[in-house]
């Protein structure tokens, strides 16, 4: 078998973490000294990180082989090619202002105090499921639900936390989340050659999501009036209209887990929103692609602007998959997982899930609950442990995106989840924290999952899933 050419640092491998060191520096310099959740300044981390590394490598030239090595790999052009597309569908459910539908909802039938809370975080839920963003559908959601929800007697804490929520659901179970994308992508067949199919990943993963929403809309349900007021005079509230934008989201779902072919997907639920949109008139023409007439011409329209809104996250894609290039190069991961394989979790297919689980929550504390880059960083390193014991990619995918949404986005001071509420509710992180309730549920979910074996599947030969393991 040939060798493989190693790229070499002074003062050895660990200096090819330099890169990966000055890219987690941003990140908590980024969210916990300006709590700002800016894509693009993170991915100038990962870039200036890269930079940075490149003096310590050996050959000069080889370095930077090996960062557009890991940029160009099919992974990255793969999720780089569907982050375009799924943001034309995402803005335009945005635009939509689809939450105004479920408002009217509640508001007709009466809903307060915790029904409203429960009802809430199913519309969230529903809503960041169609637009597969969980940080836009907070920015959506919250102008909309919380002032709403407080004068229909929610408690505060539980209704920020709801919404919060909800949209964690929408980023672990949406066949069009970065996150959904990055999981899958990350996890391949024995062959090497084809990832997890994005479709089949979700089909498999829904019975976590739904056990574990289950769960959080009962406990909201229960606990999400105490201590709420409800405000006798509350109006008419939302918009009954803005719930026809439901129709190209269910057939998006539909045609995605049917056909299991995400563009087929995203082009019926593109297609069908803006008729629906045009025919319902929440849409006009100029709402899809115009010219906003001033100097330069600048184009509107949810069209290019979801282009535009998703090259933050593109950058980002961009910047961790050419650190990583350096990684693989340089053996370091090829070291990681070797040092994990060889310890006593690695000896097992349960040990090897439990070191999935808390690399997973481990990794995403250390990037201050950035889910995208933390299933980015640790995705590879899921893909070959999870691969030397059988695991089928769809269950290596569940598990690395259900840890990433769980408990590392509850944590207080170290998620930008609960920095972005804190901004959009006034309301203190630890008693935010108190209210994500749907993380919570999902980590017990999944702990559960890995100690039973629940949803465990084997790949076969043919990439098919099996309940026992290939006998070698």
């Amino acid at each position: 078998m040939e060798k493989k050419s190693v790229l070499e640092f002074r003062g050895g491998w660990r200096f090819s973490f330099v890169p990966l060191v000055v890219f987690f520096i941003f990140c908590i310099l980024l969210f916990l000294v300006y709590l700002s959740y800016d894509m693009h300044a993170l991915a100038m981390g990962g870039f200036l990180g890269l930079l940075i590394g490149a003096p310590f490598a050996k050959d000069y030239k080889k370095y930077w082989d090996s960062v557009i090595k890991g940029i160009a790999s099919p992974n990255s052009v793969t999720i780089v090619i569907i982050l375009f597309i799924i943001g034309m569908f995402s803005q335009m459910m945005k635009d939509s202002s689809a939450s105004e539908g479920f408002v009217w909802v509640a508001n007709k039938i009466g809903m307060k105090g915790g029904m409203f809370v429960a009802f809430t975080f199913l519309a969230t839920c529903i809503i960041s499921t169609a637009t597969g963003s969980s940080i836009g559908t907070m920015f959506a959601a919250f102008p909309i639900f919380f002032g709403s929800g407080i004068a229909l007697g929610a408690n505060p804490a539980f209704l920020a936390g709801a919404i919060t929520s909800g949209c964690i659901f929408g980023d672990n179970l949406a066949p069009i989340s970065d996150t959904t994308i990055a999981s899958s992508s990350t996890q391949t067949y024995r062959d090497k050659e084809r990832t997890a199919e994005i479709a089949g990943v979700v089909a498999s993963r829904f019975k976590y999501s739904l056990v574990a929403s289950i769960a959080a809309f009962v406990i909201y349900l229960i606990i999400g009036g105490i201590g709420g007021t409800v405000d006798a005079n509350v109006g008419a509230l939302g918009d009954p209209k803005r719930l026809f934008m439901l129709i190209p989201v269910t057939l998006l779902l539909v045609v995605a887990v049917v056909s299991r072919d995400l563009f087929k997907a995203i082009s019926v639920g593109l297609v069908t929103g803006i008729i629906t949109g045009l025919a319902t008139g929440i849409f006009t023409w100029d709402s899809l692609f115009a010219s906003s007439g001033e100097l330069g011409n600048h184009v509107t329209g949810f069209l290019p602007t979801g282009v535009e809104s998703i090259m933050s996250t593109v950058t980002l894609v961009i910047s961790v998959f050419g650190i990583m290039g350096v990684l693989q190069a340089a053996g370091a991961l090829d070291l990681l997982v070797e040092a994990i394989l060889k310890s006593r979790m690695g000896q097992t297919v349960k040990g090897t899930e439990v070191a999935i689980g808390l690399g997973a929550c481990l990794t995403t504390m250390i990037f201050g609950g950035v889910t995208s880059a933390s299933i980015l960083t640790f995705g590879p390193v899921v893909n070959e442990i999870g691969n030397r014991k059988g695991i089928h990619p769809y269950r290596r995918a569940n598990l690395l995106d259900g840890f990433v949404n769980s408990l590392p986005v509850v944590i207080p001071f170290l998620s930008v989840f609960v920095f972005i509420s804190v901004a959009l509710s006034g309301v203190s992180p630890v008693a935010i924290a108190g209210g994500l309730i749907y993380p919570i549920t999902l980590f017990v979910t999944l702990v559960f999952a890995v100690a039973t074996g629940w949803g465990l599947r084997y790949e076969g030969e043919n990439g098919e899933q099996l309940k026992e393991p290939l006998s070698n």
